[in-house]
């Protein structure tokens, strides 16, 4: 991990890329795998400036609640309408069944 602020944010990226479709990580959750245990904001802010790149499936990070707390960058329902076509139900922009959609890259990434 780098000290590097736009190398944190490509490793925010790279960990982001490995998300299946269909599935959903926490902010919180790519912290802690990049030993950033507190570094959610930080995991947030990176989500922030990766919107306008298409190769970083940035609707697949939410906060650990499951809710859609990014969508306002997405601009109206794009956030739930990408999640949802990936097979994940949204309601009052949270996710149902939140834990059978979660991904946690520190137990898939071993």
């Amino acid at each position: 991990m780098s000290a590097d602020k736009s190398n944190i944010f490509e490793d925010v990226y790279a960990v982001v890329r490995l998300i299946p479709s269909g599935k959903v990580t926490s902010y919180g959750a790519i912290a802690q795998f990049l030993g950033k245990k507190s570094g959610a904001r930080l995991v947030g802010w990176a989500m922030n400036a990766c919107h306008a790149d298409p190769t970083i499936p940035a609707h697949r990070v939410v906060n650990s609640l499951g809710v859609l707390t990014g969508k306002g960058f997405f601009g109206g329902n794009r956030m739930q309408e990408l999640l949802e076509a990936e097979g994940i139900v949204i309601k009052n922009d949270k996710i149902v069944d939140f834990k059978k959609h979660l991904w946690i890259p520190s137990e898939e990434l071993l």
